[in-house]
């Protein structure tokens, strides 16, 4: 991708390897029995038929790739991050979704507003303050030059066998990132190992028998063929996609096979082989850089990879992907009481669960699900995920499979801190480093303010403008809620160089949006005008969310100015203006409002509920500082019920975990498992989880697993007050248990193990001779942490 290695990347892999020396020691002192018994495994006695529901993913960062285990012809999809449709190649006339000039028109719409003219506000709203878009058949995907995420293809691999299958299982051992389909014929063996491996850049397929076998491998793709040959055991197919002539080039060897190989019409075939190992590389022309996104040598980078491939083994391979992935995946270990796990396949497990089975065993695998698919979907240097992670086998995926800010692409990298896997996160900060440009053209045109802003949808051409509908589309808040994950990485790393040269500037820019934008209300309150709350409601002169979000990065940009030792005009400005903002407001009913006006629906039933920001991520209401604000929210979740999507259902637990309701935040869990239909895949708002425990929305999208998993450790550890909190949402059924390597904002590692609901051990790692606060139960204690970086609290 192009994408540059800073030093601030380098200083703080240093420092996370520091750590985890220090922390191995501590690890040692906490068993994990439960988890070395209940293996963290997906498995199934049949081959996947539905990519989306059954299909296996496994990937490498850069790749995302699912397998179906079929047992005559593997297809195994994937999709390189950076291959994308639309932008400036695909249409001449691309200026990011601007729309030149829109800033003459908001006066009238503030205007209309001011005089009750909503319907009116609206129309004016919709004519001018939506983005550009250009549609028709040139161009792959339904959005036309907004593109969206591509497949790359599929390899199918034919197994010319026959006779009737026995011991059939394929399955995903996420403890070693290793995808495994396994049969019998007869008395033939048959065995496949696939993996990712990120530092080499190389998928690994192995085919293995206990007699010889002939092969047929072949790639498919949707996109232009420009060449294709085989030489010296490579297959390489160059091609591109057609509306923007992005070029990408996909690389297959087999020279590490043992049968005869030989080529023809586009099938490499392999004769009596015992052992056929497919090693596939993969790039695009692709850079992340505004505003022509164009340049990666792609050839040379496949070619650097192929040359690798020269002097490795499989085995060599493996063992340095094992190595790679088990120093993240093994940071954290989770047991929430379990004892045996059922002995059943997952998708049976699965409806057993719903039904009433007792199986914390599949929580723990849900909650490590979301840890693996966060490695094997973001790893420096990659293109940061997006709706769906890595994984996407369309031209014409849901939403473009883009990177949607009013709630998704966030919760997607929520566990990526607090899970131990800072690094992960890294691709997903890039990103928005690339939009402060183009978002600052925006918010010039659109408003004619300073900063940066970026809106529901944004592609992987720096579109920041609104969407072409201002009900969904208009959101300029996008920006600083993405800042967040900007101070978030710095609070659990506590990186000063990260913050100093890269966090702390692009904050700044999105806190200068909001102190231009904001306008005094008749009480001389500051309020966004127009606002929209994410798609639930009408034009508004004050969306709740908008507030808590300005507030929010007002907030988290004079603690980092704290840090930094800054004390200027901007910083006097920001307190100024974070004070002055409109505070959330309680309503008629008992509801924490979702707009400036008490107009609130008792009934609505609605997914998003935005405006309980301010509780999660957020933290400005909280149980402990803000009773009366924490019963305004539950009241409105009450209201809102447990039912929608996925990611709502994943949001929902958050909530109640912030509201310390263990219960129902455990509630939540079960009911984000809820098993969907195999069929289920077109667009509905009854979400839950499929078989191969991928997010339903549905369709799938990965932001449930991820929030999933957040709701999972806020209710074990929080410290968003500045406290570290045990335990501050236990619920009954995870009555005794323990988790080792959960990060705490501070750069603390927590190891804990508690029983009949109580903590009876705990180890907190960190810089040695730091300092902080620990909270257990009601009693709020100050810890030093020793010489070798350790405070342990235990009860006698």
């Amino acid at each position: 991708m192009g994408l540059r290695l800073d030093k601030y990347k380098i200083k703080n892999n240093l420092k996370n390897l520091k750590l985890a020396f220090s922390a191995c020691f501590v690890l040692l002192t906490l068993t994990t029995v439960a988890q070395k018994s209940n293996p963290l495994e997906l498995w199934y006695e049949e081959p996947a038929t539905v990519w989306m529901t059954q299909a296996l993913p496994i990937g490498n960062g850069y790749v995302g790739a699912m397998f179906f285990g079929g047992v005559q012809e593997e297809q195994i999809q994937f999709s390189e991050g950076t291959l994308w449709s639309g932008g400036p190649e695909s249409n001449p006339e691309y200026n990011f979704g601007i729309r030149d000039g829109a800033h003459k028109h908001l006066p009238e719409v503030r205007a209309l507003l001011e005089e009750g003219k909503k319907a009116e506000a609206h129309k004016l709203a919709q004519s001018k303050f939506t983005g550009i878009i250009d549609t028709g058949k040139q161009y792959n995907a339904e959005f036309g030059d907004y593109g969206a995420q591509q497949t790359m293809g599929d390899i199918f691999v034919k197994v010319r066998h026959s006779g009737d299958v026995t011991n059939y299982k394929r399955s995903l051992d996420i403890s070693n990132a290793l995808g495994k389909v396994e049969y019998t014929i007869g008395k033939t063996t048959y065995n496949r190992t696939y993996f990712g491996n990120y530092p080499s850049n190389t998928m690994v397929y192995r085919f293995e028998s206990s007699k010889k076998t002939d092969y047929e491998i072949r790639f498919e793709t949707p996109h232009v063929l420009v060449s294709q040959n085989f030489k010296d055991g490579v297959y390489t197919f160059e091609g591109k996609v057609a509306d923007n002539n992005m070029p990408f080039e996909t690389k297959l060897s087999v020279k590490m096979s043992d049968g005869k190989i030989s080529f023809k019409d586009g099938v490499i075939y392999i004769k009596k082989a015992k052992d056929v190992v497919i090693l596939n590389t993969s790039a695009t022309g692709y850079t992340l850089e505004f505003p022509t996104y164009k340049g990666n040598d792609y050839k040379a980078a496949n070619n650097a990879v192929v040359q690798k491939w020269h002097n490795t083994t499989f085995e060599k391979l493996k063992k340095e992907h094992s190595a790679d992935y088990t120093h993240l995946f093994d940071r954290v270990s989770l047991n929430l009481g379990e004892r045996n796990a059922l002995n059943m396949p997952t998708n049976k497990r699965l409806q057993a669960y719903a039904e009433g089975a007792n199986d914390n065993a599949l929580e723990s695998l849900y909650f490590q699900y979301a840890r693996y698919l966060m490695i094997a979907g973001s790893r420096p240097n990659t293109m940061s995920m997006h709706l769906q992670g890595k994984w996407n086998n369309s031209t014409n995926p849901p939403w473009a499979a883009d990177y949607h800010s009013n709630i998704n692409l966030e919760m997607i990298y929520w566990p990526a801190e607090m899970t131990n896997l800072s690094e992960c996160h890294e691709p997903f900060l890039d990103l928005i480093e690339s939009l402060v440009e183009p978002g600052k053209l925006a918010a010039k045109e659109f408003f004619n303010i300073r900063g940066w802003m970026a809106n529901t949808m944004i592609n992987a051409f720096g579109y920041t403008s609104p969407g072409w509908g201002v009900d969904w589309g208009f959101f300029p808040t996008g920006a600083a809620w993405f800042s967040q994950h900007l101070w978030d990485h710095y609070d659990f790393t506590q990186d000063k160089t990260y913050l100093k040269e890269k966090a702390y500037p692009i904050m700044k820019e999105s806190a200068l949006f909001w102190i231009d934008y904001l306008t005094k209300d008749e009480n001389g309150k500051l309020v966004s005008t127009p606002s929209y709350s994410p798609e639930h409601g009408g034009i508004s002169q004050g969306a709740s969310m908008d507030h808590q979000i300005a507030w929010d990065i007002l907030n988290n940009s004079l603690k980092a100015a704290e840090v930094l030792g800054i004390n200027d005009d901007f910083t006097n400005t920001a307190k100024l203006t974070r004070d002055a903002i409109l505070l959330p407001k309680i309503g008629s009913w008992g509801q924490l409002q979702e707009w400036t006006e008490d107009v609130d629906d008792p009934k609505s039933d609605h997914r998003h509920v935005s405006h309980l920001f301010a509780l999660h991520p957020g933290n400005q209401i909280s149980t402990a500082k803000t009773p009366e604000l924490a019963e305004a929210s539950r009241v409105t979740l009450n209201a809102r019920g447990d039912s929608g999507t996925g990611w709502s259902r994943g949001w929902k637990m958050n909530f109640w975990a912030r509201l310390n309701d263990g219960n129902r935040t455990h509630k939540m869990l079960k009911s984000l498992l809820k098993p969907v239909a195999d069929n289920n895949t077109g667009t509905s708002t009854a979400g839950g989880t499929y078989s191969n425990l991928l997010c339903a929305h549905p369709p799938f999208q990965l932001d449930g697993n991820m929030g999933g998993a957040s709701g999972m450790v806020e209710m074990l550890l929080q410290s968003h007050s500045g406290i570290i909190e045990l335990l501050p949402a236990l619920p009954d059924a995870w009555s005794s248990g323990e988790v080792t390597g959960l990060k705490a904002r501070g750069g603390f590692e927590i190891d804990m193990r508690w029983e009949n609901g109580r903590v009876k051990e705990a180890k907190i790692v960190g810089a040695p001779n730091q300092s902080g606060e620990v909270k257990v139960y009601d009693e709020v204690l100050t810890f030093s942490l020793n010489a070798d970086g350790i405070y342990t609290y235990k009860v006698q």
